[in-house]
């Protein structure tokens, strides 16, 4: 018997339906406080960290520079070591909200590179599992996550909250 899984927050992206941001993402949601609405988890000082709101995976976060940029070269050495430590920071939250198996970390620069957004570098960390990919992206272009973004944040937002305070009173 076959099952149907659905995914419908996926269908205004894939369909392109979905209204597209004025301006940069980046830019807009690093005014945001953090929230589920902004998809904002963590806020510093040169760099936070958001929800992808297409994710690969569940648990999908990029790190960003408040800093509009496409060129690795106009970051500072704080603002590089402030990403590192977030992306750090990243993991060791998706570690304990999902215990994967592992982690693809990287960044698109340029947009025959894959970046998506072009104009504002990003860093993904997109936690992975044993057999986690499937034949759905390639058959129809879509990949079924078990989690919708509301969970995601509800999940992952407490755990940075306590590793802030954590953070603070060292």
């Amino acid at each position: 018997m076959i099952e149907n899984i659905y995914a419908p927050w996926r269908k205004d992206f894939i369909e392109k339906k979905e209204p597209k941001e004025e301006g940069c993402i980046f830019c807009n949601r690093s005014k945001l406080l953090p929230q589920l609405e902004s998809l904002v988890v963590h806020k510093d000082k040169y760099s936070f960290i958001i929800l992808n709101k297409y994710p690969y995976n569940n648990g999908h976060l990029m790190v960003a520079p408040y800093k509009h940029t496409h060129d690795l070269g106009h970051l500072s050495i704080d603002e590089y070591t402030e990403i590192m430590k977030n992306i750090i920071l990243s993991t060791e939250v998706l570690k304990e909200a999902y215990n994967p198996q592992g982690f693809n970390i990287g960044i698109n620069i340029g947009g025959v590179a894959g970046a998506g957004v072009a104009d504002h570098l990003h860093w993904h960390i997109v936690p992975r599992w044993s057999g986690d990919t499937n034949f759905m992206p390639v058959i129809s272009n879509t990949k079924v996550l078990h989690e919708i973004l509301s969970e995601t944040f509800n999940r992952i937002y407490p755990i940075f909250q306590k590793l802030e305070e954590k953070s603070e009173k060292l």
